[in-house]
């Protein structure tokens, strides 16, 4: 893809996600139903704070695009695809996929339907569906330097541990889960329930490692070949 593109897919990206989360910080104070931003507002919800990560990706994305020189070097195109590979990718993905699978199987425990009042579906597919393709549109766009697996684990299990103990936190303060589901584990459970969670999230950082790899080894080959 040309360095245009390229561009006008971070920029609108970006401008995307910023719009989404004003939206939604602008609900903050306004009369929803209870616990939804009782203690810690959106922060606490990962939905709202992958949003944010994706935002601040693709603006990374933008303003490394408009670096003159040689990005590939660059400290500031490094940052990003850090980001891009151990967070934005596999916590977006994650977010998509545990969130439709609870919502169908019981969408009270995850999104009670009190919420269609305040929220329109509109915006709930803009947190909850259009992550996806527009983070595969991303590996399509351009390659990223993956770090080695067990560096990008372990940054994902103290991000993954400190969500924990957030959410736990804010039950502790205010006796409500972020979650309705949560509330149906024990603590052995919810144990149980963080490390699948995090089983899950591993997995897709190797699939975002493999789709890069796969995208970008054919194209190099491809450009080798027609310089045959």
């Amino acid at each position: 893809m040309t360095s245009t593109l390229r561009r006008v897919y971070h920029i609108t990206a970006f401008s995307w996600y910023a719009f989404i989360v004003k939206s939604l910080a602008a609900k903050d104070g306004e009369e929803l139903p209870p616990g939804i931003f009782v203690y810690g507002g959106p922060w606490k919800y990962l939905t709202f704070l992958n949003l944010l990560l994706q935002m601040t990706f693709f603006g990374l994305a933008t303003v490394n695009d408009l670096q003159p020189g040689k990005k590939s070097e660059s400290t500031l195109n490094r940052c990003k695809d850090l980001l891009f590979s151990v967070f934005a990718f596999p916590v977006g993905m994650f977010v998509v996929l545990l969130f439709w699978t609870i919502f169908a199987y019981d969408r009270e425990l995850v999104y009670p339907a009190t919420i269609d009042t305040f929220f329109p579906p509109w915006m709930n597919h803009a947190m909850h569906t259009f992550v996806l393709p527009v983070l595969l549109g991303e590996v399509l766009v351009q390659p990223h330097t993956y770090p080695q697996t067990k560096h990008a684990l372990a940054a994902l299990g103290v991000v993954g541990l400190s969500y924990l103990f957030w959410i736990v936190w804010v039950y502790l303060s205010v006796g409500i889960w972020v979650y309705p589901l949560l509330g149906h584990f024990s603590t052995n459970g919810l144990m149980g329930f963080f490390f699948f969670n995090m089983s899950v999230v591993t997995l897709l950082y190797v699939l975002g490692d493999k789709l890069n790899s796969h995208v970008w080894s054919k194209g190099r080959n491809r450009m080798t070949t027609k310089a045959k």
